[in-house]
């Protein structure tokens, strides 16, 4: 395991101690959620994302936020965690 920081890129003013959550083994009769952030082309990426899955027989669920500049509404957070086992947001920077 290598000793990597990942930092959050939100306001938090101390840094917060966080286990990433497992990985599943293989995405067979799992549901990926794509997220677009918003960010400009980022549809691109999560278009071609989203054949190649499909293309492997993954389902895919599509989401996307309003404006980059703001977090995602925690409804829509919740909608995603209840319907997705993994999730891949589309930035374009």
């Amino acid at each position: 395991m290598d000793n990597r920081t990942l930092l959050d890129p939100t306001g938090e003013l101390k840094v917060v101690g966080r286990q990433k959550p497992p990985r599943p083994s293989s995405l067979d009769g799992v549901t990926v959620g794509l997220l677009d952030i918003a960010k400009a082309r980022g549809n691109i990426f999560l278009d071609r994302l989203d054949q190649r899955l499909s293309e492997r027989g993954i389902a895919v669920k599509r989401y996307a936020k309003a404006t980059p500049s703001r977090l995602a509404p925690i409804d829509l957070k919740q909608k995603i965690a209840g319907e997705v086992q993994v999730v891949v947001e589309g930035l374009a920077d």
